[in-house]
């Protein structure tokens, strides 16, 4: 008895080495040692002949030789593979066609029928009551995902192992029962415990998604922070623009206003450029006037840069702009700082503060601008009729009475502004 189960055994291995596909993961010649350790441990446990106990280790290797040929019917191949190689080896013909009963018995939808379809059928399933249940039910729904034949997620397949543990199978014989239901009874508990933990993460995650979507309708905070982040720098852009303009106005009347000193106001002390007099005022009145504006224009206000506890408490003052706090110590800031960011209608409204200020301030630079423009063109235009006027009516009145005579070369003077350049050629 021990040489066929040994021939067999070996010939079990050869056989899944050679034709077995590797995506069997599963139902390979580890899973067949497993199921002739558990049928030789019942066996141990029971009181059989010699020819039942063959029958059993030989249907235990044999019983998925046929899957080295298919899938669909495997137990009527490994019947056909089980007793041509038992035959061949002169195996008697009862053996064969019991070991074939047991062979056939391993279907699970096959009802076992004598005490040793009943052995094999635990013995092809005892990995339901084995320490190992997880990791071979992992491998088998691997090999049916790879093989094509069904992919399961992870929860469909604890669903369906639960399925199974529960109706679809049973232990039939007393020593499967009193040692590896207790088992699969743990395995089985396991598995419940593991659902109940993803139906409480998936509905923690409704949950979240619910409240997430709700808080983002009925609190939409980055909207307006948005909000006050463009229009902050939308206003911080525009003082920008009115600084330059008026740094422009500044450079250019400065120029103007040298230029006048040094060429016409030379010329007024003599009588016969008494005409100049009124455009020369004109034109040196409306260019001081201009610079006076633009420097009120970007003239900063001085505040006293002090706080008191009190009026944090009572949120009168405004954190968010330096002069309400630079004159202050660190600690009295950090502490005002920490306050403000308790309380988020408090910043809030202190960015709306900054923000209402800031328009304030731009208000005040564009009207300025506004009224210096003006007069600087108006400025300009009265001049240029002025002088035009004054040469009409003084016929002897020539252009190098104004301005200095030309020698040998052209003196040209080059003036940059903060973003625009200035030449005049004399």
């Amino acid at each position: 008895m021990t040489d066929i189960v040994k021939s067999t055994q070996a010939f079990v291995f050869n056989l899944f080495k050679e034709k077995l596909p590797n995506t069997f993961l599963y139902h390979n010649y580890t899973h067949t040692e497993r199921v002739h350790k558990s049928v030789n441990e019942i066996i141990q446990h029971c009181n059989l002949n010699d020819q039942d106990i063959l029958v059993l280790k030989l249907a235990s290797l044999l019983h998925d030789t046929g899957y080295t040929k298919t899938t669909n019917d495997h137990e009527k191949e490994s019947v056909k593979i089980a007793s041509q190689f038992l035959k061949e080896n002169d195996v008697d013909n009862k053996i064969i066609e019991a070991v074939n009963k047991c062979i056939l018995a391993t279907e699970f939808d096959n009802e076992p029928q004598s005490e040793l379809e009943k052995i094999i059928r635990d013995a092809d399933a005892s990995h339901f009551g084995k320490d190992y249940f997880n990791e071979a039910s992992e491998f088998l729904r691997k090999e049916l995902e790879i093989q094509g034949i069904k992919n399961y997620t992870p929860t469909e397949w604890l669903e369906e192992n639960i399925k199974v543990l529960t109706e679809k199978h049973k232990f039939y014989c007393d020593y499967a029962l009193k040692n590896w239901q207790p088992v699969k009874e743990k395995n089985l508990s396991k598995l419940i415990k593991q659902r109940k933990k993803l139906k409480q993460k998936q509905k923690t995650e409704e949950l979240k998604a619910k409240y997430k979507a709700q808080y983002k309708n009925e609190s939409p905070e980055r909207g307006i922070q948005t909000f006050y982040r463009v229009a902050l720098r939308n206003h911080i852009k525009l003082s920008d623009i009115a600084d330059t303009k008026a740094n422009i106005l500044l450079s250019v009347n400065a120029i103007i206003i040298s230029l006048v000193i040094a060429n016409l106001f030379s010329k007024l002390d003599n009588p016969s450029n008494s005409y100049l007099i009124i455009p020369t005022i004109i034109f040196t009145v409306s260019s001081v006037i201009s610079m006076v504006l633009s420097i009120i224009a970007t003239r900063p206000n001085v505040t006293r840069g002090e706080f008191t506890r009190e009026d944090v408490e009572q949120k009168r003052v405004n954190l968010t702009f330096f002069g309400n706090f630079h004159k202050m110590e660190l600690k009295e800031y950090q502490w005002a700082i920490n306050e403000l960011l308790k309380d988020k209608d408090y910043l809030y409204d202190s960015l709306t503060k900054d923000l209402y200020f800031l328009g304030k301030v731009l208000d005040r630079k564009y009207r300025i601008l506004r009224v210096t423009y003006t007069i600087f063109m108006a400025g300009m235009i009265i001049s240029v009729l002025s002088f035009a006027i004054s040469f009409k009516t003084n016929p002897k009145a020539e252009i190098k009475d104004v301005l200095p005579s030309v020698e040998s070369s052209e003196t040209s003077m080059q003036i940059q502004s903060t973003d625009t350049n200035f030449t005049f050629k004399i």
